[in-house]
């Protein structure tokens, strides 16, 4: 804008419909219902992210006395603690539907730039659906659906396209953070690790059923087995053997 305005961050109370870009207050409607939609989904896989300690939604920005910008989605540097953030967040996210001013979707993402937001992504919900992917000093990029998002050094894992705005989709995006959170890369591999967990029980409960005495190096090998397969052939082992010398593991 040519000039300065004379609105300060200070001014805008939290919930009031307002952002400022150089001190020019900015109406800023409330959400459509796709709209509403897809930031909550879209924010549900950000925020489980492994890599990710903090998001919020509509948070408010203020890196200067008269900046004031609320991306969809913030994710990082979201500090829990009322009042603005002063820190931009390194990954933005924007949704915009039907109606969009481009001309201020295009300021605001600059102004994100400016203040030290690394990338930002603009979910297309009207028409053909699509994320632009936005970083300074870098070719526009869009990602259509089935192709994956990468931000490194913000996200540990990749975010499908439709997993920003489609729920089914969001919520398998969702789980897999939530397993990768707990040390587990899929639903498959928890069920493994249940198959393993139920097989050393049925192992040593055959061992002590039979009054088996193992040696302690043979109890650190069962322990530490982590193959169900391998568990499987000593049970197997262990359901006719009548000591120690006969169990090789």
């Amino acid at each position: 804008m040519p000039a300065r305005g004379p609105f300060r961050a200070d001014q805008i109370r939290p919930g009031d419909p307002y952002e400022l870009s150089n001190g020019h207050a900015l109406f800023s409607p409330p959400t459509g219902a796709r709209g509403g939609r897809a930031n909550l989904v879209g924010a549900e896989v950000l925020d489980t992210d492994p890599g990710v300690d903090s998001a919020g939604i509509d948070v408010g920005i203020s890196s200067g006395p008269q900046e004031l910008r609320a991306p969809d989605i913030a994710v990082g540097n979201v500090p829990n603690e009322p009042g603005w953030a002063s820190t931009a967040p390194p990954l933005a996210v924007e949704y915009a539907d039907t109606g969009q001013d481009e001309e201020a979707l295009h300021v605001k993402i600059a102004e994100l730039f400016a203040a030290g937001t690394k990338l930002v992504w603009v979910v297309r919900l009207a028409g053909e659906r699509c994320v632009e992917v936005h970083a300074p000093g870098t070719p526009l990029r869009v990602a259509m659906p089935g192709e994956d998002l990468t931000a490194p050094g913000i996200l540990q894992n990749a975010v499908p396209v439709e997993a920003l705005y489609d729920r089914t989709a969001a919520h398998e995006a969702t789980l897999r953070n939530l397993l990768n959170r707990k040390g587990f890369k899929d639903l498959d591999h928890v069920r493994e690790e249940g198959r393993v967990l139920g097989v050393r029980a049925a192992l040593y409960a055959v061992l002590a059923g039979r009054g088996v005495e193992i040696t302690p190096a043979q109890r650190a090998a069962i322990d530490s087995e982590r193959d169900g397969a391998k568990l499987t052939d000593w049970l197997s082992l262990a359901a006719v053997a009548t000591d120690a010398s006969a169990l090789h593991f």
